[in-house]
């Protein structure tokens, strides 16, 4: 495995509830290789959501130091952030959140609307990344027009477009049938063995944990368990 790309060193996220202070994550350190694919399991309050948006950036820790890359992230405002995002983290979620009025193709294109490219150097890109997932022949379709399966595919697809350093999923599998959850894990470790993609993979589902080579194991905020797969 080769050096972190992900490094988290005693993170402690907080909130409070009225006076109360509602600890989230306690004192949690951890690394993530180039090019691993980790799963992140836990109960319900567990904190592993709350792990997967700071690492992604989408928040900031209470304390603690989170290093994606050469950037230590959470030292950053939240425009910059924001900037960082849209260059280097590539989103999966369980509902897709594709907008029904677009095609296929411009769902995926939407994130290369916030980067300087051209209108070729869009189409190349999104044209890229629709075969990678075998929806070439779909991208004039609508989401509606498209199987659950075919949806997840274009998400996807669309987290993929600029070439992101993390991909982060969040139940990516979690509203699909078992035929299409399976195709969907299957895209993913392709994407981490033949394009060395970091994909960090919070689900409930063991049998999708299972196919990530490493699986962290969260209870009350805290890492309890952190095993390798078989695979």
């Amino acid at each position: 495995m080769s050096d972190p790309i992900v490094q988290v060193r005693d993170l402690h996220k907080s909130f409070t509830r009225g006076t109360e202070p509602i600890h989230v994550l306690r004192d949690l350190t951890l690394d993530v290789a180039e090019g691993e694919f980790l799963a992140l399991m836990g109960p319900s309050g567990s904190g592993k959501t709350t792990l997967l948006n700071l690492i992604a950036g989408l928040d900031l820790p209470t304390d603690g130091t989170i290093t994606v890359g050469e950037k230590v992230i959470s030292e950053m405002s939240e425009s910059e952030l924001a900037h960082w995002r849209t260059r280097h983290v590539g989103f999966i979620f369980q509902f897709y959140y594709l907008l029904p009025v677009l095609t296929a193709y411009e769902n995926v294109e939407l994130p290369l609307l916030l980067l300087p490219l051209t209108k070729d150097q869009r189409r190349k890109q999104v044209e890229t990344v629709l075969d990678l997932v075998h929806l070439t022949d779909r991208m004039n379709h609508r989401p509606g027009q498209l199987s659950g399966g075919q949806q997840q595919r274009v998400g996807i697809a669309r987290a993929m477009v600029t070439d992101p350093t993390l991909i982060v999923a969040d139940e990516p599998t979690g509203d699909l049938d078992t035929k299409s959850a399976d195709e969907v894990l299957t895209l993913m470790e392709i994407l981490r063995a033949q394009l060395n993609k970091t994909i960090i993979m919070v689900t409930h589902d063991p049998k999708a944990a299972a196919r990530a080579q490493r699986i962290l194991h969260l209870e009350k905020g805290q890492l309890v368990h952190d095993t390798a797969t078989v695979s």
